[in-house]
């Protein structure tokens, strides 16, 4: 049996410290964002995933749309979107995405979804017609596209990394141990293929790691170590920040000082790029991540 952190009540009641507070979304550029996704009823994972850096990200005009529905059918136990049997598998989809970043102007999309393992195909379909279409109606937009755990079909993978995006990136989430109770329905072992087959593609890869859950520096070290050996070219480090109650909670906040750390450890383990911050999220900053 695995051996995961004991969660004291002291820590359930820990107030968040100053690094980690964010300014509440508003403005012009927020506001018109805001209008674009309810008219094209559009999901966001900035939404969804109560992301602390919605105001920003929207106030410069850009989103990450989440495509396949706002119902996953993996009941991780770190996220904020609804866990369940999606209602909906809607074709048009990729047409009103692709409308939408034309109408807001990008110059780069990130593009994410639930996990749809009912699907025969993952929904890989639904994801190239994404890409396929946004790349028509705006060609000069590059895009990044943050894929699920397709369970080791690679058929569906190559479908959904074969349209034209700029960056592959598919999240670990967390070190290999706290697995089984983080990322229940995942392996491990699974992801690191995943973004293995991926680079051998040819793409540039991408991938998160959530810290504060319970890990150890040297399992952050480890999995740096693997995924530089896998062919991940970026990652990103941020602190997890409990959703709700229903959630994991939180074993650690990461001090700055220890991020940055992090950021020279992971270029020095051949890592091309680090973005490691505690308000750090997998699409923050990404049309850094394009040319390195």
């Amino acid at each position: 049996m695995i051996e995961l952190p004991v969660i004291s009540e002291e820590a359930t009641r820990r107030k968040k410290p100053d690094w980690l507070r964010v300014k509440l979304p508003v403005g012009k550029e927020y506001a018109k964002v805001r209008k674009l996704v309810d008219e094209h009823k559009l999901h966001t994972i900035c939404e969804s995933g109560n992301c602390p850096n919605m105001g920003e990200c929207w106030g410069a005009g850009t989103a990450t749309f989440m495509i396949l529905g706002n119902v996953c059918t993996r009941s991780c136990s770190f996220c904020a979107v609804a866990t369940g049997r999606p209602p909906e598998y809607d074709t048009d989809e990729p047409r009103r995405v692709a409308e939408a970043i034309k109408l807001m102007g990008v110059k780069h999309a990130v593009l994410t979804s639930v996990n749809r393992d009912e699907l025969k195909d993952k929904g890989a379909e639904i994801w190239y017609q994404t890409v396929i279409q946004t790349k028509e109606l705006s060609p000069e937009t590059t895009i990044e596209t943050l894929i699920p755990d397709v369970k080791s079909n690679w058929d569906a993978l190559y479908r959904m990394i074969s349209a034209g995006q700029e960056v592959v990136s598919h999240n670990m989430e967390t070190v290999e141990s706290l697995y089984r109770r983080v990322r229940p329905q995942a392996k491990y072992a699974r992801s690191l293929e995943q973004t293995k087959l991926t680079k051998e593609y040819g793409k540039r890869t991408k991938t998160g790691i959530m810290l504060g859950l319970g890990e150890k520096k040297e399992e952050v070290f480890k999995a740096m170590d693997d995924l530089a050996e896998h062919g991940c070219d970026i990652l990103t480090l941020g602190q997890y920040l409990q959703p709700t109650k229903m959630h994991i909670e939180v074993a650690e906040f990461i001090h700055p000082d220890l991020f940055a750390e992090y950021r020279e450890e992971g270029l020095a383990r051949g890592l091309k790029y680090v973005e490691s911050g505690p308000l750090v999220r997998s699409s923050y900053h990404a049309e850094r991540h394009v040319n390195v």
